[in-house]
């Protein structure tokens, strides 16, 4: 206890050189930037530069002069400008918004371009040097090329005494239109009752702002900048981040090299109120299991009850993979899942979820498991199986009466750390063609996986989950859930895997929010409300890494 008291106020003090800072600062008057763009012909790169750079005086220690109320006024300076400023904030969100930016899409690249543009002015305007990364083109299953939307490198602040943290995120959203069941246009972000409706609202250029907000409040309060920043912005997360593995592989000895910290806030929290922190996610193998008896389809009158039908081979098949209790029936798909720790079993006792609440939203009448431990664990600590849908099988009103020559049956497994991909395959596989077998059927059987992604798992001792922890503490006056993602976040495991540095997600959307879903939205108090905490957690990241080198450095001398 004495250890984490010293350790405490020696943080207390450390924060208060902020405010220090500051006063410094504010006896000079610092320029707001005026940014031009200049294009290198023989370069993949359109650089954008400022006219006039902003000097930020660096951070001044000096422990007789500080206090835990100076911390907190400086806070509080921080959070009032942002408050003061949200109808501003709201309107670049609006701006944002309105700019179709489907990936998905081919006739609308270009508008995704567009955001990419708009994005890269944003950031410029802050001060930042931004890279508009060529990746060239993709093309598409019709044939038709089209250009692959530049990816943003930027960077704002090379203070070698300060922590660096790339910030992810991604400015492309998912097909909407009023017609599918929206309350209001997709396009033109709409507040109803303190909540902000749009495509994008909350996945993902909601946090994106958010964190550029934040960013934006130490300008304009001419603060001395925390942390140095880096962006990684993308255009094509939705369509599954075409180029963006290779980016990162090719910049991870430039681009990330100082690199302390990485964040994304592509997510939402567990509750409709309670902040979260995400440290895990679940991998995906999606699998097709193909049956096939001939090379046309036949009339059901003409050759029903004489012939194997692929139909009925299939749905035996898929019958096989999960009993009545949600329970895999694949033999040793569990064999590779680790042991729930005693420490991991207290983290979900903490969790705030409330299962009847959780009900409704889903809209289902009952659940597998009764309890929010298990609920929690089939959902983010152990493996699951779902299936998807049947390719070749009339599913039109009506009735077709046909036997289909061909059919194809999608699945996947959510994978959890330790389960091992090709081993995952094989397992399924093996299953597949034993059950296929025991038919007898001289129909064809193709299993294949088009698709597997592998899980991510951090660590939630991390200085990066201290320090927001502490910031989401301050911001909303409570601790957060600690939480894993039951789908799938292959940008984590990306940034984890190539550049082996600190990752972290940082969610700032409620459970209701309704990513990809129609009437998307986050709430003005989540937005604005997160942008505070991004703001504090630069503070905090800044104060914790600095005592982390201090001790290393008097440990060094000892």
């Amino acid at each position: 206890m004495e250890s984490e008291r010293r350790q405490s106020e020696e943080l207390h003090e450390q924060s208060a050189a902020w405010s220090f800072a500051r006063n410094q600062d504010k006896k000079r008057k610092i320029p707001a930037p005026q940014h031009t763009s200049s294009v290198k012909a023989s370069s993949p790169f359109v650089i954008l530069t400022l006219k006039d750079s902003i000097h930020f005086s660096p951070v001044l220690l000096s422990k007789a002069a500080m206090s835990r109320s100076s911390s907190s006024a400086l806070e509080m300076e921080i959070f009032q400008y942002i408050d003061a400023h949200q109808s501003d904030f709201i309107k670049d969100l609006k701006e944002w918004v309105a700019v179709e930016s489907d990936s998905v899409q081919p006739h609308l690249r270009k508008e995704v371009i567009r955001m990419m543009a708009l994005a890269a002015d944003r950031l410029a305007a802050l001060g930042a040097t931004v890279h508009l990364v060529n990746l060239g083109s993709h093309q598409l299953p019709d044939g038709q090329v089209l250009p692959l939307p530049s990816v943003i490198l930027g960077e704002l602040g090379k203070d070698p005494q300060n922590p660096t943290v790339c910030f992810y995120g991604h400015v492309d959203v998912q097909p909407a239109k009023k017609e599918d069941g929206w309350n209001s246009d997709p396009y033109t972000l709409t507040e109803i009752d303190g909540n902000l409706y749009g495509r994008g609202a909350t996945d993902n250029k909601g946090p994106v702002l958010a964190w550029i907000n934040a960013v934006e409040t130490f300008r304009a309060l001419k603060l001395a900048m925390p942390v140095n920043f880096k962006f990684v912005i993308e255009g094509m997360e939705e369509a599954g981040s075409l180029g963006l593995e290779k980016l990162l592989e090719e910049e991870n000895q430039s681009f990330f090299s100082d690199v302390d910290y990485i964040v994304i806030s592509d997510n939402l929290w567990l509750s409709n109120k309670k902040p979260a922190l995400t440290y895990g996610s679940r991998g995906n193998a999606c699998f097709f299991v193909e049956v096939e008896c001939g090379s046309k389809d036949l009339h059901s009158g003409t050759f029903g009850g004489i012939i194997h039908e692929p139909l009925l081979d299939l749905i035996a098949l898929l019958d096989s993979l999960v009993d009545s209790t949600g329970r895999i029936q694949i033999p040793g798909i569990y064999d590779s899942v680790a042991a729930v720790t005693e420490e991991e079993r207290k983290l979900y006792e903490l969790i705030e979820f409330d299962l009847e609440e959780h009900r409704i939203n889903c809209g289902v009448k009952k659940f597998l498991y009764s309890t929010k431990e298990e609920i929690l664990l089939h959902l983010w600590r152990y493996p699951s199986l779902s299936v998807h849908g049947i390719e070749g099988a009339f599913h039109e009103p009506g009735i077709k009466t046909v036997i289909p020559a061909k059919v194809i049956g999608k699945f996947s497994i959510r994978q959890v750390p330790h389960m091992d991909l090709s081993v995952v395959k094989k397992q399924v596989v093996e299953h597949l063609e034993g059950v296929f077998s025991k038919r007898n059927s001289p129909n064809k059987l193709k299993v294949s996986m088009p698709l597997g992604a592998k899980p991510w798992l951090a660590d939630v001792n991390d200085l990066l989950y201290k320090a927001a922890r502490r910031a989401i503490k301050t911001v909303f006056g409570e601790d957060p859930d600690f939480i894993r993602d039951g789908s799938t976040v292959p940008i984590a495991r990306m940034f984890q895997s190539i550049t082996q540095k600190s990752v972290m997600m940082l969610p700032i959307g409620a459970a209701d929010d309704g990513e990809h879903s129609q009437n998307e939205k986050i709430s003005r108090h989540n937005y604005i409300e997160g942008t505070k905490l991004f703001a504090a957690f630069f503070l905090e990241i800044s104060k914790l890494h600095q005592t982390l080198h201090e001790t290393s450095h008097r440990e060094t001398i000892n």
